[in-house]
Parts: structure tokens; C-alpha cells; sequence
């Protein structure tokens, strides 16, 4: 540890990278709470896209019943617009097609954050507040002989609540 720590003082003097290769202990938190925020982000927005597509998925059933010359109303920006149920339900159709599409990448977005914040996590160490009581009372069962050790390995990382 003493020869990393060594290694990376000297590179801040070499280069303008230092910030990047050792970080205090707020911006690590700060960038996981950003990290975090970024996901949970992802997430709402996927999941008010799965509600929209659902209604888009029970107008479109209602509509295929339904006589095809009939007029309807649609909301189009804020507009009341009439239009037949023939011109409408192609729109839907693909407006819901989009809306799954765009559902998609979110989620493959979502588990690529989530990746990203768990090799984050193992990278500086960052125990969240209720993982950290389970963790730490897992490695004091696994090693109650060297409880000091286990101790100085705990703070060495950061706890994030």
C-alpha cells in the first residue's frame, strides 16, 4: 500500500492525471452518489415509458374493435385533433414500437450503469450503510482473531449512506 501511495504522489507531480488516480474520499462519494442518481434516473424514466406503452397497448385493443371509418380524438401536443380510427391506429402502433424500442436501450443502459457502479465499488471500497453492518458482522464471524486487521481493512474504504 506505502509503494502505491508513493507511486501515485509522484505521478501528480508528473502529470495533470493525478485527481483521477486517487481521489479523497468526497469526490469518491460524490461520484457514486452521481452514479447512483444516473440509474436511478434511468430506471424512473424506463418505467414511465412501460406504463405509457401499456396504455398505448389498451387504447390499441379498444380501437381494433371498433369500426375503422368511426372518428376519434386524439392528443397531438397539447391538441385535441379528430381523426378516424384508421388514421389513428397505425400511429399508435408505431408510437408503441418506439416506446419499446427506447424501453430497451434503457434497460440495457440500466445494467451497464449497474456494472459500472459495482466496479466502482470494488474499486474504492464504498459499503452502503445497511450492507456495511451485514458485511462487517460476516468478516468479524469469518476472522474473530484478527478483528483489528478486519477493522483496518473496513475503513480503509468508504461508507455511503
Amino acid at each position: 500500500m506505502a509503494t502505491n501511495s508513493s507511486n501515485t504522489a509522484s505521478k501528480p507531480a508528473n502529470s495533470t492525471g493525478g485527481k483521477q488516480s486517487g481521489p479523497s474520499a468526497e469526490q469518491v462519494v460524490a461520484t457514486f452518489q452521481r452514479m447512483r442518481q444516473e440509474q436511478r434516473s434511468m430506471a424512473s424514466k424506463a418505467a414511465e415509458l412501460e406504463m405509457e406503452s401499456n396504455e398505448h397497448s389498451l387504447v390499441i385493443d379498444t380501437l381494433k374493435d371498433v369500426d375503422p371509418s368511426r372518428k376519434c380524438f386524439r392528443l397531438v401536443g397539447g391538441v385535441l385533433v379528430e381523426r378516424t380510427v384508421k388514421e389513428v391506429l397505425p400511429a399508435l402502433q408505431t408510437n408503441k414500437e418506439q416506446i419499446s424500442k427506447i424501453i430497451e436501450s434503457l434497460n440495457t443502459m440500466m445494467q451497464e450503469k449497474g456494472r459500472e457502479l459495482t466496479e466502482y465499488r470494488e474499486r474504492y471500497n464504498i459499503r452502503l450503510v445497511g450492507e456495511g453492518e451485514a458485511d462487517a458482522q460476516s468478516q468479524s464471524t469469518a476472522s474473530s482473531k484478527d478483528s483489528e486487521g478486519g477493522g483496518s481493512k473496513s475503513g480503509a474504504g468508504v461508507l455511503v449512506s
